[in-house]
């Protein structure tokens, strides 16, 4: 069942019902109809024998002195498929009790379950007390929970019991159950994510689908690192073409600080008379819930649209190579556990410097800040907040970070980087504003 990818774990729908049915009634086998509507074997088995409709006996036979003969069942429908409905018989006069597969029926009984499923259990104020005082007064004898629920009639299950208590809602406490207090606590919470509405026409394939059409060869990864948990994190952007990269510091991970924080950093390109668009053009991200508000990114500061946004398949990191194994560099000098807490935005972009310093054997020996002011210009880098640093003065490691509290330290000002010397020829004297027609801005 390799091709199965896509469906097997999706419920049964009417259409593959009614399949089923027509194939049962064909003669065909559990494999067979599996392979036609795209699920295990397995399924198709249960799916009949839960959904079986009993008929009634058509005819009625008795003993001679008038006693009713007891049903017997139809040997045939004790191996698959279990139904009547393939046997020529099923129409005849057959002396045995029939059972179906009923497309429509077995949609019916699946709806109603899916919607009883779903309204809990009907609970009022008088069984709640009720329930609390057998629970409390079981609890006082020493006994256990799974023998007061097995030996009382209480409305809810134990595990609604243990939520009950962990909710403060019964009458006893946790300190009356001497076991409970000793175990942690499960993890119950899951990482916020963009909802499904918004990936819609944004997917990782539809982004290869859009850079194929477009021909586009670079674009912007972004992502987020975390330093103390809960408290400020990084929000990261980094340019394929050349692993440039500038980060903006955010006071949580939520939706609505990147909002904020986009909206006062395409204003501040603004009033560098540049365009967010014109720089990047094209974002790709993963399905972090802090990227949810997808206008946040691709809308201007007028609101008219001007750049793409794309997310990666769940849990494919690798979707994004570039930006995941640029943040090595930036954990070479802010080891992961790090807190943000005392960062401030001209921290990060020091920091930010010094990574764009560092030469990379892929640029051929040059350091992303050579290639990026090359194509956008020294004054789009110092817009994003990067300075240019000297590979001698380039520091990878957390005495970076001592440095700059030093540096930053109150009642002392902070010491300007040395502008770095960068080999520029003839043609690059008018390279201070982006060059629109470059690979990034395809697109």
């Amino acid at each position: 069942m390799s091709g199965l990818t896509g469906k097997q774990y999706n419920h049964l729908t009417s259409e593959d019902r009614q399949e089923i049915m027509e194939c049962l009634d064909k003669g065909m086998s559990f494999k067979d109809i599996a392979r036609r509507v795209r699920k295990a074997p397995t399924t198709i088995s249960r799916e009949v024998k839960k959904h079986l409709a009993i008929q009634p006996l058509s005819v009625t036979r008795s003993k001679p002195d008038g006693t009713p003969i007891k049903d017997r069942h139809c040997p045939l429908l004790m191996k698959a498929p279990f139904v009547c409905n393939p046997c020529k018989k099923r129409r005849g006069n057959c002396a045995f009790q029939k059972q179906l597969y009923i497309a429509k029926n077995a949609q019916a009984e699946y709806e109603a379950l899916l919607r009883e499923s779903r309204e809990g259990i009907p609970l009022s104020k008088e069984e709640f007390w009720e329930s609390d005082a057998i629970i409390a007064e079981g609890i006082k004898k020493g006994q256990h929970l799974y023998h007061i629920m097995e030996s009382n009639d209480i409305s809810f299950s134990r595990s609604s019991a243990y939520r009950h208590l962990h909710r403060g809602y019964l009458s006893i406490s946790k300190i009356d159950l001497p076991r409970v207090v000793k175990f942690k606590a499960r993890k119950q919470s899951r990482p916020d994510s963009v909802p499904k509405a918004a990936r819609e026409g944004r997917t990782y394939a539809d982004f290869l689908a859009y850079t194929d059409e477009q021909s586009i060869k670079s674009w912007v990864e972004m992502d987020t690192v975390i330093g103390r948990i809960g408290g400020k994190v990084i929000m990261t952007f980094d340019f394929t073409f050349c692993n440039f990269m500038f980060g903006l510091l955010l006071e949580n991970k939520t939706a609505a600080e990147v909002t904020v924080k986009m909206r006062t950093f395409k204003e501040s390109l603004c009033a560098g008379g540049i365009r967010f668009g014109d720089v990047i053009p094209l974002l790709l991200t993963d399905n972090g819930g802090e990227f949810s508000n997808v206008s946040a990114f691709t809308d201007g500061v007028d609101g008219t649209p001007e750049s793409s946004l794309f997310f990666c398949d769940p849990y494919q990191s690798s979707q994004k190579p570039r930006v995941e194994k640029n943040h090595t560099l930036f954990r070479d000098i802010v080891p992961k556990g790090e807190s943000f807490d005392l960062f401030t935005q001209e921290t990060v972009n020091h920091i930010f410097s010094h990574v764009n310093g560092v030469k990379r054997k892929i640029l051929n020996g040059k350091c992303p800040y050579d290639m990026f002011s090359f194509m956008f210009g020294e004054n789009v880098a110092s817009l994003l907040g990067i300075s240019p640093v000297l590979a001698s003065d380039v520091i990878q490691s957390p005495q970076l970070l001592r440095r700059i509290s030093s540096s930053f330290a109150p009642g002392k000002a902070p010491q300007p980087e040395r502008p770095a010397k960068h080999a520029r020829t003839p043609s690059d004297a008018d390279q201070s504003e982006p060059n629109v027609d470059c690979g990034v801005n395809n697109g």
